[in-house]
């Protein structure tokens, strides 16, 4: 069976589709959400999700989160003493969600479509496929989050023809995307994005609030306190969902700091923010040629699409209330195992034809004339950004120079009017004969396909000299020795037992709450050792039971601390 996953920046989702429907598949722990954070101790063992989420409490140094942000990048996380890059991280929260699709499905999983934002570039497509590849999966494809959502909504609307407009905003990154639905057809017209931009901004925001009216220095505050502050942050965020007004509270050194706060301050707090969402959504409906009033379904995905600030927002933008049939938590990990289930040709499953557009510009270096003289750096596009794919273009250039003798041809993805301030893919050199600059024509020819593969050709006229490539960036490429010493690396870090992660998690819970209430640490600590005991007895009935006391006494310190 092939799984579908969404991994997302704070959150992460798996699924499957069977018996004739797309399903979420729980994790060890029963949920549905897999917190999209690492954390490994000085043994090498791994922690994942809601486990590493509450060790991160207590372990700030060796714990990393969003790291989803810098994928295709060369920044490096050192945990502890271990150094990893953001695929490494990503590879090992997939193989916690691999391992879990196989405990609730009973077989091996070895194949997945794993979900990105449709605006990650080449780069971060690439290491996120590898992601996969390091957790011992067979990447069938990388389908973009808001084509997904739109499977998800479109499968259960009876319409033959009909527009949307997707509304991406995840913990990390915002996706727009303008789709159409004709019959089996499922076209998209444009997308547009910032990978910089998410749920997680807005807890920022109520973070660097709390920070100011207190007068607090941030840089006076280590990690740990930070975490806090932030955990707290996120906690006032999602309680805006329920009520007008929020109280933000935190206590360290013998100290209560609170914050006082109704939505409507929060909300102009967000106007630069919310400024950033409207840009994108701009760009798509000028790039996709569609006039607002022309779509029928503003559909909401993302987890911050919760928020009634972004609601609000959206409402007032489009003139009219969105579409939240489907859970925007599951939407995209619904989508995705209805891509599954096209990619195994499931007879349950209605055949929908997907086509999706290129999300940047691609194009390449050229000299260029500005009136006065020949200017080097210029960016020449070859296709044009939300350029419905696969599609070939060709462009001729001439020779630069005089007695130039090749032809370097960089290929370039952005949309800036400078080369040098767009991401390099890869060049390609060809020989030519010397002579008068201008005298040599060279075609490039681009060919974009639906899994982001791009081939490169280069014709020289005179000569008939002809290389093709396929684009593999060198940022992104690795050896089979470089692959086989990370996967030796990845393989030392053991991950607990999946039946030890209900009681580990109740463990580190009871350590963090030890820390955070001093007043009650006499009481936590019996507890702890209470089920230390009954561990260590290891009969699995007592030591259920000795969890649920442990669990039922936490809650009640921790979110009914007056009863």
């Amino acid at each position: 069976m092939i799984i579908g996953i969404d991994l997302g920046t704070t959150n992460s989702l798996v699924s499957c589709f069977r018996h004739g429907k797309a399903e979420i598949i729980p994790n060890r722990l029963g949920k549905s959400f897999t917190p999209s954070i690492v954390s490994i101790d000085e043994h090498g063992t791994v922690y994942i999700g809601e486990t590493a989420k509450e060790r991160g409490m207590l372990h700030p140094l060796e714990t990393a989160k969003v790291f989803k942000r810098a994928m295709g990048t060369d920044k490096q996380f050192m945990l502890g003493n271990q150094i990893l890059r953001a695929e490494e991280l990503s590879s090992l929260l997939l193989r916690s969600l691999k391992e879990d699709a196989e405990a609730y499905l009973n077989e091996e999983i070895t194949e997945a479509i794993i979900s990105v934002p449709a605006y990650f570039n080449d780069l971060q497509r690439k290491a996120t496929k590898l992601a996969g590849e390091l957790a011992g999966l067979k990447v069938n494809r990388i389908i973009n989050e808001p084509t997904a959502a739109a499977i998800a909504y479109g499968i259960s609307q009876q319409h033959t023809h009909t527009r949307y407009l997707v509304f991406d905003l995840g913990g990390g990154t915002f996706d727009v995307s303008i789709l159409e639905r004709y019959g089996s057809i499922m076209e998209v017209h444009a997308i547009a994005g910032d990978n910089y931009l998410g749920g997680e901004d807005f807890t920022a925001l109520l973070c660097s609030i709390f920070l100011e009216k207190n007068g607090i220095a941030p840089e006076s505050l280590d990690v740990q306190r930070m975490n806090e502050i932030l955990k707290a942050a996120e906690e006032c965020k999602c309680a805006f969902s329920k009520q007008d007004e929020v109280t933000m509270s935190c206590t360290f050194d013998d100290k209560t700091y609170t914050l006082h706060l109704n939505l409507e301050e929060y909300e102009k707090a967000c106007s630069p923010l919310l400024e950033k969402l409207r840009r994108p959504i701009e760009r798509s409906l000028k790039d996709s040629g569609i006039r607002l009033h022309d779509i029928a379904h503003i559909v909401l995905v993302g987890g911050a699409t919760r928020l009634p600030v972004i609601q609000r927002f959206v409402s007032r933008l489009f003139n009219r209330t969105p579409s939240m049939l489907v859970d925007p938590d599951q939407a995209v990990a619904l989508g995705a195992a209805v891509s599954c289930a096209m990619k195994a040709r499931d007879k349950d499953i209605q055949e929908i034809v997907l086509t999706d557009v290129c999300p940047y510009t691609l194009g390449t270096e050229i000299v260029a004339y500005n009136g006065y003289f020949e200017e080097t750096g210029h960016y020449l596009p070859i296709i044009e950004r939300n350029t419905v794919i696969p599609v070939s273009r060709t462009q001729t250039v001439y020779t630069a120079h005089h007695n130039q003798t090749q032809v370097n041809i960089k290929v370039l993805q952005g949309e800036s009017r400078m080369a040098y301030q767009n991401l390099l893919l890869g060049q390609v050199e060809v020989p030519v004969p010397a002579g008068p600059k201008g005298k040599e024509s060279v075609s490039i020819t681009y060919t974009y396909d639906v899994n982001a593969l791009l081939e490169v050709e280069v014709l020289v006229h005179s000569t008939g000299v002809r290389k093709t490539i396929i684009i593999q960036n060198e940022q992104t490429r690795i050896s089979e020795e470089e692959a086989v010493a990370r996967l030796k690396k990845l393989q030392y870090l053991k991950q607990n037992p999946r039946y030890e992660e209900a009681n580990l998690l109740q463990l580190l819970r009871g350590e963090r709450l030890y820390e955070e209430i001093p007043e009650q640490r006499h009481e936590i600590n019996l507890a702890l050792m209470n089920f230390e005991q009954a561990l260590s007895e290891q009969d699995r009935t007592k030591i259920e039971v000795s969890r649920k006391e442990l669990t039922h006494f936490l809650d009640k310190i921790e979110f009914h601390p007056n009863k």
